[in-house]
């Protein structure tokens, strides 16, 4: 549950950052940390979809965009190509 929470948190920090025009550095920071606090929710919950998109994810490194990480609510997150 307080890996649920600090995936929120964050996203709530980035939409934010995103609101007050902040630059690509500070955006970047928070989203790897997402991407950080993501795995490790993955990981305790053990759900094979969760792990598989945050391997993708780790493993698409900084120059890779072709992943978009898209909230469809509150409480889960889906990770698609676009």
């Amino acid at each position: 549950m307080e890996e649920a929470r600090a995936v929120l948190a964050r996203l709530e920090r980035i939409e934010a950052l995103e609101r007050e025009g902040a630059g690509v550095a500070p955006l970047l920071a928070e989203l790897r940390e997402l991407v950080r606090e993501a795995t490790e929710w993955a990981e305790r919950e053990r759900d094979p979809r969760a792990r598989a998109a945050a391997v993708a994810l780790a493993a698409a490194g900084p120059e890779d965009d072709s992943f978009v990480l898209t909230p469809p609510s509150r409480s889960t997150a889906t990770l698609a190509r676009p």
